[in-house]
């Protein structure tokens, strides 16, 4: 289903029931309010379903490239954009719910098995592309990454208490031709009149691609100034199995500002980044909800047993190259957030990947989230 149609799927759903009924039924049954069809249908919702109204949906749009550094190699363009539901905490009861959506809501919470005050899904549509630094040549650059893509689309489900939040996602796609990077990268080059990329055709080969993500993040510390700047720190760390894929990481990011957002903290585009977080309970009908700026500092480190855009294909030969097993990121960034959005860019460093790597990468993020 389209991210963006899923926000009025309930209502779609109780609706469509009601005009069956009215169109089948004795003229009669058409005075009958929609209101009193919805309950005869579907039951009265739960007072905690009814509110859900009053906590908007997030979406969330990505934009990550390595322009600003003046470099075009590595990690060199990465977008997603993911949507992220409000308060579920109680959608496994209602009727007019879809069954497949309450059910793998009951997954999930055999999942996520703990006392949580409220939980959320999220999903998720991105694309990655990684080139070697030599656009000009045609054959395989031996002592730099493979070309590779990257186009999936995930699904995550957050749980939430006043201090913690546990994410599970998954996502699965295609990596090779398959993954349109090239086409998307010729695009733009074209667009903006840059030399295309030569080597394409050496690109890792079309295969499935499944990533399971599990990762914590704890509010560590909130600083208790009434007035003045606010302060806190949020930890995080995680797990990702699959042959995209499989590392354990772990990190920290420190956050300042006249205001911080109900949320946990700020990502980069990978699982588990999106960190809009379902609502505390009792907490106000909006995550965003004053005019404010913030800043941020935050490190990431991994410990990788695989990494397919640098170990190759998993099934057939590909080119690759000799990746470092423990490696890290360092950010920094500025987020302002108004009533309904909030707009981050954030600068990321990240240490070697792989033994014949010549420099650190670096790239600029962009992230703008809306509230509807």
């Amino acid at each position: 289903m389209p991210v963006t149609h899923f926000p009025t799927f309930l209502t779609l759903c109780r609706c469509a029931g009601a005009v069956a009924l009215a169109l089948t039924a004795q003229p009669g049954l058409a005075q009958i309010s929609s209101k009193a069809l919805m309950q005869e249908l579907c039951g009265n919702p739960t007072p905690d379903v009814t509110a859900l109204a009053q906590h908007p949906e997030i979406i969330n749009f990505y934009l990550e490239n390595d322009l600003v550094s003046g470099s075009d190699s590595d990690y060199t363009n990465g977008i997603k954009v993911s949507w992220v539901s409000a308060n579920l905490k109680d959608y496994i009861h209602d009727p007019c719910l879809p069954v497949w959506v309450r059910t793998l809501n009951r997954a999930f919470e055999s999942v996520h098995p703990g006392q949580y005050s409220s939980r959320n899904m999220v999903v998720t549509a991105g694309q990655a592309m990684y080139t070697p630094s030599d656009k000009k040549a045609t054959g395989i650059v031996a002592n730099e990454r493979p070309y590779a893509g990257w186009l999936y689309l995930g699904l995550g489900y957050n749980a939430r208490n006043a201090r913690q939040m546990d994410t599970v996602e998954v996502n699965l796609g295609m990596v090779g031709p398959a993954s349109l990077a090239e086409q998307s990268q010729d695009f733009i080059h074209n667009l903006r009149g840059i030399e295309r990329f030569n080597g394409w055709s050496n690109q890792l080969h079309n295969e499935l691609g499944l990533q399971m993500v599990a990762e914590r993040k704890n509010k560590i510390w909130i600083s208790e100034n009434k007035s003045g700047p606010k302060f806190d720190a949020i930890s995080h760390y995680g797990v990702s199995l699959g042959n995209v894929a499989t590392y354990a990481n772990a990190g920290l990011e420190l956050r300042a500002g006249s205001r911080l957002p109900d949320d946990f903290g700020t990502a980069p585009i990978r699982p588990a980044s999106d960190s809009n977080a379902p609502l505390a309970e009792g907490a106000a009908s909006r995550r965003l909800a004053d005019h404010a700026l913030h800043a941020f500092v935050a490190l990431d480190a991994r410990a990788v047993v695989r990494d397919i855009f640098l170990d190759g294909n998993t099934f057939g030969d590909s080119h690759s190259v000799a990746k470092k097993n423990l490696v890290g990121d360092a950010s920094a960034g500025l987020a302002w957030h108004w009533p309904g959005g909030k707009l981050t860019y954030a600068y990321y460093m990240l240490s070697k990947e792989y033994q014949t790597q010549s420099k650190l990468h670096r790239y600029g993020s962009l992230t703008l989230s809306l509230e509807y």
